[in-house]
């Protein structure tokens, strides 16, 4: 790779660790390219992509985010997994590690938080935000639902005890 080539590559990886909620690092050695197609179309279906990083590279766009440690990461060959949501890359990652051995986690980064591999997997048993936001919304909705069928049921009686006697009359 040429000069002008890292220097795109390393913009490149600057605003993916500006912009990412959380970044799962993992090495991928062993994994064909159709694992790794299969991989990405896992991750595009939770919004989170994957980008094969250069380890140096990434450790300067880093820039000291998430001190020696979150740099001492990036060894071997290795996929980066990001998304906004803190939720959805782990989630994907750690789906398709429990079905494929090759794919090793290594950590994540939320932040300047550093998460070892424990961490990332019990961040992908959490809900994600948009099921957490269809589970408020319910919340919000059940108090709603609730005191409509409380208003409704004396109505619904009184209609209920006229058309009974509407059907004796017509017996």
């Amino acid at each position: 790779m040429d000069k002008a080539g890292k220097a795109e590559a390393l913009e490149a990886y600057k605003n993916v660790f500006a912009k990412a909620g959380v970044i799962v690092v993992a090495q991928y050695s062993g994994l064909t390219v159709a694992e790794l197609t299969d991989l990405r179309v896992k991750l595009k279906g939770q919004g989170a992509n994957l980008k094969v990083m250069k380890n140096r590279l990434a450790r300067i766009a880093l820039g000291g985010k998430g001190g020696e440690a979150a740099g001492a990461m990036f060894t071997g060959p290795v996929a980066v997994a990001y998304s906004a949501d803190p939720v959805a890359a782990p989630k994907a990652v750690a789906e398709f590690a429990k079905g494929n051995e090759k794919l090793i986690l290594i950590g994540a980064l939320m932040g300047d938080e550093v998460l070892d591999k424990n961490a990332v997997k019990a961040l992908a048993t959490l809900p994600s935000l948009d099921q957490l936001r269809g589970k408020i919304i319910g919340l919000i909705q059940a108090p709603a639902t609730k005191i409509a069928g409380i208003v409704a049921a004396p109505a619904a009686q009184l209609a209920r005890v006229i058309g009974a006697y509407a059907n004796k009359d017509a017996a």
